[in-house]
């Protein structure tokens, strides 16, 4: 089938469609909701089967549904309407939440059901981001691939909404949540100030004052039982802050200063944010041996040992590693190494294995480019650590999507390992050459062929496809407990003691018979990465402004458009030595009829 996904930006979700269709053998393309005429032209050009919308803030003009079968995803369930459905779940701490397929009409999310699919929300509230990534995105997937197929049976037709009563408490339609709606008091039990915060992050964030700084807050967690006046800033930690609550405190992992009206300012770690003003503010004396003590601990980067095995779990917010991540986590790899296990387990966090530099504190840095060439020089030595590790079997393991640096940081790893649905995204996008001693390790994997085709495509990587092409070795299932449990179990299995003597000495032999050193490919990434960062050849500080700053592409990227589609080439990023854009012509072709709805 011939499917176009209308979105308003290829997030991880429609990734994650995009691949799943792909995988299946359906032609897909991708059209971002940059204005009215634009999708108009853009679905007439594309001529779909069908339209799916996993991830659309924008109305979907009438012309186009009346003419082409278009449904969207909605994150809620069946009769729930509104912009803000997740927060409000979160928020009201609903126990069950949904996804349903509707089909497109006049009025907002009230069309004729295709599919529906429910889920258990947590007790303790999770973060808006990490239920979207998680639950509702496997819901929505689940119940795009059931669109598909309805989409292909003449016979089938939508049931309209109100033939399909809602079953889940809570679901309506709900306006959007307004910061009054999401404020709160810091005199209010933690836990209640808690579940606020992670009803608005990743976005919008709570505005409310902190240290003197009007600011949206975001990355919350329990602190330990505190006594002090309500809203003091008592301690910081790993860039974050430890602010008391009416009960207890609350440590806060991120800010975004509030600005003027129009303006959009940038999210940072909270100690960045704030600066200065938490002269006199102590650093937490909270340690790894303290932590029995204090279980609300902020840690970022945590180790343990079950016999054989060593595991080190990190977990930065949306996976991005500024140079304080890259030490920690380098500290945090030497100190693993040097026990006397035969495994080493590296295994990031659920929502985001790592997404490579910080371009958030890149962006906010007096120095931008300085700190950019900083970043990429910290990041390299844990790539580094991890491709000369031979006293352990190392085990990367993605039990969440990786990006760009991110991707390439556990490839040096001895097996990689994956959790089933996450996406990697192999190259660099924003006028980067990139490094991470990539130019390394992922020719290893995949053959130096193709490890330019991914960097050259940009395009995302499915479980399936990476196992096919060699960029992973194994694929454990989606459930994170579940995945957890296999991973124990693979990690036992290359922890036999001949076996990984054997596998970590042939690595050591391998290693010194390199004949271009790991220094040369270093050395070789940089040179062209200072001529990204300092003079801006490839546009990386404008790339860079509009990432953070979350502003809206100006057209679709030509490598996601559906085939025969391609329009004018979108400018990108050029590596050396490669052709320029080539531009197709558009082959006009009419659209398919709307499929009509049971009354």
């Amino acid at each position: 089938m011939r499917i176009l996904l209308l979105v308003s930006a290829f997030n991880g979700l429609t990734q994650r469609v995009w691949c799943a269709l792909r995988d299946a053998g359906h032609e897909v393309g991708v059209l971002l909701a940059t204005g009215e005429r634009e999708m108009i032209e853009g679905v007439r050009a594309a001529a779909p089967d069908l339209i799916l919308c996993p991830f659309l803030k924008d109305r979907v003009p009438a012309v186009i549904w009346q003419h082409v079968r278009t449904v969207i995803l909605h994150p809620g369930p069946v009769g729930d309407r509104g912009p803000s459905s997740l927060d409000w779940a979160i928020a009201d701490g609903a126990r069950a939440w949904g996804v349903t397929a509707l089909q497109a009409v006049e009025e907002l999310d009230a069309g004729p059901i295709w599919a529906t699919r429910t889920f258990t929300v947590p007790a303790t509230p999770p973060r808006k981001s990490a239920l979207y990534t998680g639950p509702v995105a496997d819901a929505a997937l689940e119940c795009a691939l059931e669109v598909v197929v309805k989409a292909a049976d003449p016979a089938f037709r939508p049931v309209p909404a109100e033939n399909t009563p809602t079953q889940t408490p809570g679901a309506g339609p709900r306006p959007m949540m307004r910061q009054a709606d999401r404020a709160f008091d810091w005199s209010e039990p933690a836990e209640a100030i808690l579940r606020r915060i992670r009803a608005a992050d990743g976005s919008p964030g709570v505005l409310t004052e902190v240290g003197g700084l009007p600011a949206y807050v975001y990355d919350a967690h329990l602190g330990p039982a505190r006594k002090a006046r309500p809203g003091t800033v008592l301690a910081r930690r790993q860039g974050a802050i430890l602010v008391a609550a009416g009960d207890s405190s609350l440590w806060l992992g991120h800010l975004r200063p509030a600005g003027e009206p129009g303006t959009r300012t940038i999210k940072t770690p909270a100690t960045t944010a704030l600066g200065v003003r938490l002269r006199g503010v102590p650093n937490s004396p909270l340690t790894a041996d303290a932590e029995p003590e204090f279980p609300n601990a902020y840690r970022q980067v945590r180790y343990r040992r079950t016999g054989a095995i060593g595991w080190l779990h990190f977990d930065f917010y949306n996976g991005a590693m500024a140079p304080g991540h890259c030490r920690r986590l380098l500290a945090g790899l030497r100190h693993a190494a040097a026990q006397d296990t035969r495994v080493l387990v590296l295994r990031g966090g659920t929502e985001a294995f790592s997404n490579g530099i910080h371009l958030n504190v890149i962006e906010a840095a007096p120095d931008p480019a300085g700190a950019a060439w900083a970043n990429i020089r910290a990041i390299n030595q844990v790539c580094r650590e991890i491709i000369t590790c031979t006293r352990q079997v190392v085990v990367a393991a993605y039990a969440g999507s990786a990006g760009a640096g991110g991707v390439m940081l556990g490839l040096g790893a001895d097996v990689v390992a994956a959790r089933d649905g996450i996406v990697l995204n192999p190259y660099y996008d924003i006028g980067l050459f990139g490094s991470e001693l990539h130019t390394y390790s992922l020719p290893r994997r995949v053959g130096a062929d193709r490890a330019q085709r991914l960097i050259d495509e940009k395009l995302p990587v499915s479980t399936a496809q990476a196992v096919r092409i060699g960029l992973v070795d194994e694929v454990g299932p989606r459930h994170p407990e579940a995945f957890g449990q296999w991973l124990t179990l693979l990690a036992e299995r290359h922890s036999d003691a001949r076996a990984a003597r054997k596998r970590r000495a042939a690595k050591a032999r391998r290693l010194a018979a390199e004949r271009i050193p790991l220094d040369v490919y270093e050395t070789r990434e940089l040179a062209e990465m200072s001529r990204d960062i300092y003079t801006d050849r490839s546009g990386f500080t404008a790339a860079r402004g509009a990432f953070v700053r979350k502003e809206r592409p100006a057209a679709t990227p030509r490598q996601l458009l559906l085939a025969g589609n391609v329009g004018p080439a979108v400018p990108g990023r050029q590596r050396p030595g490669n052709a320029g854009p080539v531009t197709e012509r558009r082959a006009p072709i009419a659209v398919r009829p709307a499929v009509p709805v049971v009354a």
